[in-house]
C-alpha cells in the first residue's frame, strides 16, 4: 500500500489503498463512482490529517491544473481546483488585466485552491475575512458522481458546508475566484510592542494600510519574550516613481539567509531577533505588488538539513498553532500565553500576530468574532515523549485562548479535547451531521473526520 505523508510536519504517515491522479472533472467523476472510500490531497501542506485516510483511494488533484478563464470585467478568474498559487498569480500577472489574488496563505506557496477553499485558510490583510468572501462559486463532484455548482444562490447549504469542511462532501474541481485590483504596497517597518498593538493597528489601518502583521520575539529568556516585535504593514500609494517594468529590484532574503534564521530559530533566538529586525528594518519604505508581495519563499526538507546540523539523535519538525481571542483580550492573552510556554520550557520558533473578520457565512467558522490572531511554531520531536510534549502544550494554549473567549483553527493538528472542541467550536455536531446527509454512505473520509466522527460518536447515532 502507498505510504504518504504531510510536508511540512512530516507527523501523518498514511497507508493508503491506492493513489489516482485524474487530469479532468470526468475522470474525477468516475473514480468517485467506482471507489468505496475517498481522500483528497493537493499540495499536501496540510498537517490536520485532513487530506489522507488510511486504507482510502487517495485523489490528488496537482492534475487538475489550469486556468480555464479571466471576466476582465467582473475580475473574476476560474481555474481547476488544483492549481497551486505561484502559477495562478504569475497567469495573471502575464495577463496584464489590472487583477490579482486579495489573500493567499504565507509561508508557503506550492498550496493547492482547493485545499485553500476546504481549510477556509486566511492570509495577512488587515480588514480580511477567510477565504470564503473571495469564493463566488465553484463545481463539486459529490458522492454520487454528479458535478454540483455551489454559490451563495445555486446550493447555497453545500457552498457554506464545503468552503471550511476539509473535503467532506466532494471533490471539488473547479473555483471562481474573486480578484482584487492589483496595488502598488510601500512597506512600512517599526518595533513596537503587543501592550500598544491592536492601537498600531488601528493606526497603520487609517493611514492606508492593508495588509501586515507582527513578528513577536521568541528568546524566551528575555523580559521582552511575546512582548516586543517587528510590525510590518503595507500602505497603498498612488503613486510611485518607477513603473512595473522599471521598478528597482526589491530586497529579499535569499535560501543562505533563510536558512540562518532557521538555524537560529532552534540554536539562539535572542540572536534569530536582532538578525530579523535588522533585515526588516532595511525593508522599510520598500515597494511592492499587492499580489506578489504575500509570495514566500519555502525550503523543503529544511528541518532534516537541521537535524543533520546539529546531530539530531530523533527527528523533528514545526507544529503550527493558530490561536484567536477578542482584540481587547490580546495584551491579557500573551502574557498568559507566554507564562505557560515558559513553565512547560517549550521553545517557540516563530511567532506572529493577525487580525481576521468574522466569517458570517461557512457551518464551521472559525472565525466566529473579529478575531487577534496569534500563530505558534513549535518545533515537535519524532518521539512519543516529543508528541506528547508538543500535543500537551498545544491543549494548554486553546485553554488559555478559551478563557478570553477564544477559538482555535481545527487545521494544523487533532489534540483538542473534546470538550475544547465543544467549546470552541459549537456547531461541529452539526457540521457532522451535515457531512451524513450529505454523503450518506461516506464516501470521502480522512483520518481527520474519523477522528472526530469517534470523537461524537454518541451524538451522531
Amino acid at each position: 500500500m502507498p505510504l504518504v505523508n504531510d510536508i511540512h510536519s512530516g507527523l501523518n504517515p498514511t497507508e493508503v489503498d491506492a493513489i489516482m491522479r485524474p487530469s479532468t472533472a470526468d475522470e474525477v467523476a468516475l473514480v468517485v463512482r467506482h471507489a468505496n472510500a475517498i481522500s483528497l490531497t493537493g499540495g499536501r501542506h496540510a498537517m490536520g490529517g485532513q487530506q489522507f485516510g488510511t486504507g482510502t483511494t487517495l485523489i490528488d488533484l496537482s492534475g487538475l491544473d489550469r486556468v480555464i478563464g479571466l471576466d476582465r470585467e467582473r475580475g473574476i478568474v476560474e481555474v481547476e481546483a488544483g492549481i497551486q498559487w505561484p502559477a495562478l498569480i504569475a497567469w495573471l500577472v502575464e495577463q496584464r488585466s489590472g487583477w490579482g489574488v486579495i489573500q493567499k496563505q504565507t509561508g508557503a506557496d506550492r498550496l493547492s485552491l482547493g485545499g485553500a477553499l476546504s481549510a477556509n485558510i486566511h492570509g495577512r490583510g488587515l480588514a480580511l475575512k477567510p477565504f470564503v468572501q473571495d469564493i463566488e462559486s465553484f463545481d463539486l463532484v459529490d458522492y454520487a458522481g454528479t458535478v454540483q455548482r455551489c454559490s451563495r444562490t445555486e446550493n447555497p447549504e453545500l457552498f457554506r458546508l464545503a468552503i471550511g469542511g476539509y473535503g467532506l462532501f466532494g471533490v471539488v474541481v473547479r473555483i471562481r475566484l474573486r480578484l482584487g485590483r492589483r496595488q502598488r504596497l510601500e512597506r512600512l517597518v517599526e518595533i513596537t510592542s503587543v501592550d500598544t498593538l491592536m492601537a498600531d493597528f488601528a493606526r497603520q489601518q487609517a493611514d492606508g494600510c492593508v495588509y501586515g502583521d507582527f513578528q513577536f520575539m521568541t528568546d524566551e529568556t528575555s523580559p521582552l519574550f511575546m512582548r516586543e516585535g517587528v510590525f510590518s504593514c503595507y500602505r497603498v500609494v498612488t503613486h510611485h516613481g518607477h513603473n512595473g517594468q522599471d521598478q528597482p529590484a526589491e530586497k529579499e532574503l535569499d535560501e543562505v539567509g533563510w536558512r540562518q534564521l532557521y538555524r537560529l530559530s532552534h540554536t539562539d533566538r535572542a540572536e534569530l531577533y536582532r538578525t530579523y529586525a535588522k533585515y526588516y528594518r532595511s525593508t522599510h519604505r520598500q515597494q511592492y505588488w499587492s499580489d506578489t508581495h504575500q509570495l514566500s519563499l519555502y525550503l523543503d526538507g529544511y528541518h532534516a538539513q537541521l537535524d543533520r546540523e546539529m546531530g539530531a539523535a530523533v527527528p523533528g519538525s514545526e507544529m503550527i498553532s493558530e490561536l484567536y481571542v477578542p482584540r481587547s483580550a490580546l495584551l491579557e492573552f500573551c502574557l498568559a500565553a507566554r507564562e505557560e510556554l515558559r513553565r512547560r520550557r517549550t521553545p517557540v520558533i516563530y511567532g506572529t500576530i493577525r487580525l481576521i473578520e468574522r466569517d458570517d457565512e461557512t457551518v464551521l467558522a472559525w472565525a466566529r468574532e473579529p478575531w487577534a490572531c496569534t500563530i505558534f511554531n513549535l518545533c515537535v520531536r519524532h518521539d512519543a515523549a516529543g508528541i506528547t510534549a508538543a500535543s500537551d502544550t498545544f491543549r494548554a494554549l486553546i485553554d488559555v485562548a478559551a478563557l478570553f473567549g477564544g477559538s482555535y483553527f481545527p487545521t494544523y493538528h487533532r489534540w483538542a479535547t473534546r470538550a475544547q472542541v465543544e467549546r470552541c467550536h459549537p456547531r461541529i455536531v452539526e457540521f457532522l451531521q451535515a457531512k451524513q446527509q450529505f454523503d450518506p454512505q461516506e464516501r470521502f473520509q480522512s483520518d481527520w473526520y474519523r477522528h472526530y466522527r469517534a470523537l461524537f460518536a454518541d451524538t451522531l447515532g
